[in-house]
């Protein structure tokens, strides 16, 4: 099975499984279960549900006994992605080539769906007690995903974010950006793999130090693909983070620079995956992907 392959095989399993863990679109109220599935299955790679999977699959777990968790991350993925959208936030039209829940739904709605939506997360994510894990491995995945979501994450790395714009290009204050708004859920759901797929602490500090060469060479790539991006693979209008003036890889050390960070982040991950054994082919195969991706 090559790459594609692969991703599409257990992209099917996520798409399957996620169509069992929300209310249906017309349970009463109906409203905000629409706006929940219109954002849910908007499209888009499932990458970080498929890593939850790979990181399992490489320390020996079925990728099976993991679907909780994968649509776990995606959920709280998906809520994310709602609230960056909204006008008080980056103010976009477009996510996934089509329109963002806020322009369909209103504002309101769309802040409720997303609530929703992170909410059904952990409720998903406890799930896992009932596939086979056990309560001790389910309690560490559902304390790494909220710590991965919090003040000192994706929140946090957001609120610099918004802090940020307008302001002269710092190195250092976007690798804390990039690293906690993007990274910090992409290392989460490699590390939430392993917890419950019963990594040794050796294989758990591989599988970290993987996903936080990922997280941030995804962030990199997705600054240089809003600078040279087509709708087509992004689903998104390009140039939205130079008007918002925001602080991006490129706008701190150019393209060409910040295309060689990414290529060595993906390239050092790549050997860590390796050193996992052959069961960690997806990971290394995955974070050549994460860097040459046009979408």
């Amino acid at each position: 099975m090559d790459l594609a392959d692969y991703l599409a095989n257990r992209r099917k399993l996520v798409e399957e499984a996620l169509e069992h863990v929300l209310p249906p679109a017309r349970s009463f109220p109906p409203l905000i279960h629409e706006a929940m599935r219109y954002s849910l299955f908007a499209g888009g790679k499932r990458l970080r549900p498929i890593l939850v999977l790979a990181a399992g699959e490489a320390v020996g777990c079925p990728p099976q006994r993991l679907l909780p968790a994968a649509c776990a991350v995606e959920l709280l993925h998906t809520y994310s992605l709602i609230h960056d959208d909204l006008p008080a936030m980056d103010n976009d039209d477009y996510r996934r080539g089509r329109l963002t829940c806020h322009k369909v739904y209103g504002e309101a709605i769309a802040i409720l769906a997303g609530d929703a939506l992170l909410t059904a997360a952990f409720g998903v994510l406890a799930a896992q007690v009932e596939v086979g894990s056990s309560p001790e491995a389910t309690l560490a995945a559902v304390r790494e995903l909220a710590q991965a979501a919090g003040s000192q994450g994706l929140v946090g790395g957001q609120v610099v974010d918004l802090l940020s714009e307008g302001q002269p290009p710092e190195a250092q204050l976007v690798e804390y950006i990039h690293r906690h708004k993007t990274g910090s859920l992409i290392r989460a759901c490699v590390r939430i793999g392993g917890l419950l797929g019963g990594a040794t602490t050796e294989q758990l500090d591989k599988l970290t130090r993987y996903g936080e060469d990922i997280g941030l060479a995804f962030q990199i790539v997705d600054d240089l693909l809003d600078i040279e991006g087509e709708f087509y693979y992004t689903g998104k209008v390009a140039g939205s983070d130079s008007k918002k003036q925001k602080l991006t890889y490129p706008a701190c050390f150019g393209i060409e620079e910040s295309r060689q960070r990414a290529q060595e982040l993906a390239t050092r991950a790549a050997i860590i995956a390796a050193e996992l054994g052959e069961a960690a082919w997806p990971l290394k195969a995955i974070a050549r992907y994460i860097v040459e991706r046009k979408g």
